[in-house]
């Protein structure tokens, strides 16, 4: 039987964090993963860059179920505070847009900046170990397909349902059902959404264009690119808001976010009164979007014989695209999980289960959700540093 003062489960972005800082308090940590290498979600981040936090990481780019709940772990471990140890190791990086942090070179460097932080704090890292069971007696006794394992404290790290070719599962969520914890309603989140026929016989039509506009569902707007697939709308603008999105839910698409199309369009009628509407949409959107939009929806006579109406609907459709979305494409291309174990039975100071003394929950199986853009990376470094402080 192996004895440590803690056993993290999954050896993610949130266990390694968790491990090295457990370790630096000189806690005996063993990390327990099924997959035969770390931080395999880490690797593929980013386009093989991992985009490891952002800038602007705060409160308000999360999505909970209690909103307040994050405030405490992103203050105590912000992303200077990963930003440092970033460096601290000489990775080279980049800002992009809106505040994300890529590695100039490769994700790998930054898995291997976690498991050497914790290895020299003791970290015992057994991979290729599948968890058959959890009991909690004096000590949990956690059972494996490589023996059994015994320490006071349990973190779950697992991560939730997102991308399961990378081996995701509901462990973590069905484990704390077990353990009396309630889970909130679980959603692929960051993810593109799906259209009826009737949309998807123009979306479809328009593969591969992209643009950048404004998408709003509800009181909640992103200003990001907008990318037209074979089977709906996808790139960073719908990724964000399908965080917000639910079913039966419209969004809309400002397709000219620096314009006010109805006083484009009267000024076009007045100044180019023989052109045709779909020849004036094409100078403001790409060709093939501007003469899919005028053939479905707009008729096409010349500006000076369109009507106040006509150019109100061409306006309307140009600044506030009003379009339903039948569903998502579900967690095998989203890049998280929304919802997860409620925050309700977690202290937002440890990740500890009220509860359940001893049993703690961080990463993407906590109902946290970051925005698009080294958020999520974010959450998994301050939630696993103060479960690290506290097991």
């Amino acid at each position: 039987m192996n004895t440590f003062d803690v056993i993290i489960i999954g050896a993610g972005a949130a266990g390694l964090m968790c491990a090295q800082e457990a370790g630096k308090r000189g806690r005996r940590v063993v990390v327990l993963d099924h997959a035969t290498k770390a931080g395999a979600k880490i690797l593929i981040s980013g386009g093989g860059r991992c985009n490891f936090t952002n800038l602007n990481a705060g409160p308000e780019a999360f999505v909970s179920g209690n909103p307040h709940f994050a405030k405490s772990a992103l203050k105590r471990y912000t992303q200077f505070d990963f930003i440092d140890m970033v460096q601290r190791h000489g990775i080279a990086y980049h800002e992009r847009r809106w505040g994300q942090l890529f590695c100039d070179t490769s994700a790998r460097q930054i898995v291997d900046m976690l498991l050497d932080e914790g290895q020299a704090h003791g970290m015992d890292l057994r991979l290729g170990h599948r968890v058959t069971d959890i009991v909690q007696g004096e000590s949990f006794r956690v059972e494996t397909d490589h023996g059994t394992f015994t320490a006071p404290s349990v973190v779950l790290a697992t991560g939730g349902l997102a991308i399961p070719r990378m081996g995701a599962t509901g462990f973590a969520l069905d484990t704390a059902r077990r353990f009396g914890l309630a889970v909130t309603e679980t959603r692929p989140a960051l993810v593109p959404l799906r259209f009826a026929a009737r949309d998807l016989a123009i979306l479809s039509g328009l593969t591969g264009i992209s643009l950048e506009a404004v998408v709003t569902c509800g009181k909640r707007s992103f200003r990001e690119a907008l990318l037209f697939t074979h089977r709906g709308l996808s790139g960073p603008a719908i990724l964000q808001i399908s965080s917000y999105w639910r079913p039966g839910e419209a969004i809309t698409v400002n397709l000219l976010p620096d314009h006010d199309a109805a006083a484009v369009l009267a000024e076009r009628k007045l100044s180019r009164p023989k052109a045709e509407l779909r020849t004036i949409l094409a100078e403001l959107l790409p060709t093939r979007l501007a003469h899919a939009l005028a053939e479905a929806h707009l008729p096409n006579p010349v500006m000076a014989h369109l009507t106040n109406a006509v150019l109100a609907q061409a306006a309307a459709l140009l600044n506030a695209w009003r379009l339903v979305p039948v569903g998502d494409e579900g967690y095998t291309i989203a890049e998280v999980m929304a919802g997860g174990v409620d925050t309700a039975g977690l202290s937002s100071k440890t990740m500890e289960a009220r509860a359940v003394p001893g049993l703690y929950v961080i990463g993407e199986a906590v109902d946290v959700t970051g925005w698009l853009g080294g958020y999520n990376f974010q959450w998994a470094w301050s939630s696993g540093w103060v479960a690290g402080q506290a097991v």
